[in-house]
């Protein structure tokens, strides 16, 4: 693909939130608006469809499928100087790396403009009260494999530091599925006491149909959570600007 070939086509991948229109930045809004393209899931789709013009947005929706066939259409359909935007649940930057290395392949790499958003990690953390700075944030959600992921999950733990961490569900080969009654049942074979961890799951984050399980790790065997959901390990001891000198 040659630099002429995709000059002045421009892709924005923008994170939208983990599920309320509340939660999309104003940047967010602006690029939508001004994109005759717009590319995602149903459910992020959904997320911005107040945004929607149907006279003006030419909307693709897509599947993991298809993505990849869609993607090179609307590249090759796209006119120099047009917006696209595909919107990404949550924050771009996080558990998207595979997607986003894909689409700067297709666009290039200067045609392609990243916009943060606010991640279901970061909601989880704030509803859970973990700091962030102190917390190991782990994503399983990848297609490559984890082995290197689980040791570190174990290493965490065993350092008693928190753990925020996205679940890998697959439907299609339910032995790759590595969601929360499966982390649950790893981590006790590994030796770890999983009826003394707290353990928070979040589902649905922001959304009308948000759910939220807390108790211990070892309650989470046998249990199924949704897809779309986050775990937290809480292991914090707080220390305020007091215990300083």
């Amino acid at each position: 693909m040659t630099e002429d070939r995709i000059k002045d086509k421009k892709l924005f991948l923008v994170g939208v939130g983990p599920g309320s229109s509340k939660y999309l930045t104003e940047l967010a809004r602006d690029v939508i608006r001004k994109s005759k393209y717009l590319i995602g899931y149903k459910y992020t789709l959904s997320i911005i469809r107040d945004l929607i013009i149907p006279q003006f947005h030419q909307v693709y929706e897509v599947t993991m499928k298809d993505q990849d066939q869609t993607y090179n259409q609307v590249f090759e359909r796209m006119r120099e100087s047009e917006y696209c935007t595909i919107p990404f649940t949550g924050d771009v930057n996080f558990s998207e790396s595979e997607v986003v290395d894909r689409l700067l392949e297709i666009f290039g790499n200067d045609n392609v403009e990243l916009v943060p958003g606010i991640s279901s990690v970061q909601v989880a953390a704030a509803k859970a009260k973990i700091p962030l700075d102190k917390t190991t944030v782990i994503s399983f959600h990848v297609t490559e494999n984890i082995d290197d992921k689980k040791r570190e999950l174990i290493r965490a733990i065993q350092d008693k530091k928190s753990v925020i961490l996205v679940p890998r569900p697959w439907n299609n080969n339910p032995e790759k599925n590595f969601m929360q009654s499966e982390i649950a049942l790893f981590l006790k074979k590994e030796g770890l006491d999983t009826s003394s961890l707290k353990v928070w799951v979040f589902e649905f984050l922001t959304a009308a149909e948000e759910k939220m399980f807390k108790g211990k790790l070892n309650e989470l065997e046998g249990r199924d959570f949704s897809p779309m959901s986050v775990m937290v390990v809480d292991q914090v001891i707080r220390k305020t600007y007091l215990e300083f000198d």
